[in-house]
């Protein structure tokens, strides 16, 4: 049995041989990543006004204007949403005025600041990582942190860009290794 082909990728400090595939592999990712890099295609203005719409539209969403919040987020048709509150994925998203005045009565008086760490973009996606550093009267509770970890993805329509993902998780504060597993056990004190 004849070995493989090897093709040498040179590095600043050694030579290592690779396997023909994983070489091929490699050139591949390398250009796909490459391709997508925002300062080869310039969509930095993309991800800094999907950042300032974010943090408009989530301090509408936590003082309880849902009209405000509904008319700046456009989904697209196979939205995913992964609530602060657990439990499976919802997919859509219902705008009624219904369900809108339902939200406005849960989330009231609050405020929002984005603290983003992490943004990625290509042509067609921008993924927005963040703490949404916020207040709030939520659910008949009083005034209240409700800061949450969030991680929202974008997908560029003939239209402009929609909200395509979000996950949100109350997360912020580390916990330790037998509260996170209370937690993965479904099991809350």
């Amino acid at each position: 049995m004849t070995e493989p082909t090897k093709i040498t990728a040179e590095t600043d400090q050694q030579r290592v041989a690779l396997p023909r595939r994983t070489a091929i592999l490699f050139g591949v990712a390398t250009a796909f990543l490459c391709a997508f890099s925002l300062d080869t295609i310039g969509d930095e203005d993309a991800v800094g006004a999907l950042i300032k719409l974010a943090e408009e539209k989530n301090a509408a969403f936590m003082r309880g204007d849902m009209n405000r919040w509904a008319d700046m987020t456009n989904f697209t048709s196979d939205f995913t949403l992964m609530q602060p509150f657990g439990g499976a994925a919802s997919h859509g998203f219902d705008k009624s005025p219904e369900k809108l005045a339902e939200m406005s009565r849960f989330f009231r008086s609050g405020e929002a600041k984005l603290e983003v760490i992490q943004t990625y973009g290509s042509r067609d996606f921008v993924v927005l990582v963040m703490i949404e550093r916020q207040t709030a009267e939520i659910g008949g509770l009083s005034n209240q942190d409700w800061s949450l970890r969030v991680t929202e993805v974008y997908r560029k329509v003939s239209s402009g860009w929609q909200l395509a993902h979000r996950h949100a998780d109350p997360l912020v504060r580390r916990l330790t290794l037998e509260q996170t597993a209370a937690i993965a056990r479904g099991e809350l004190e």
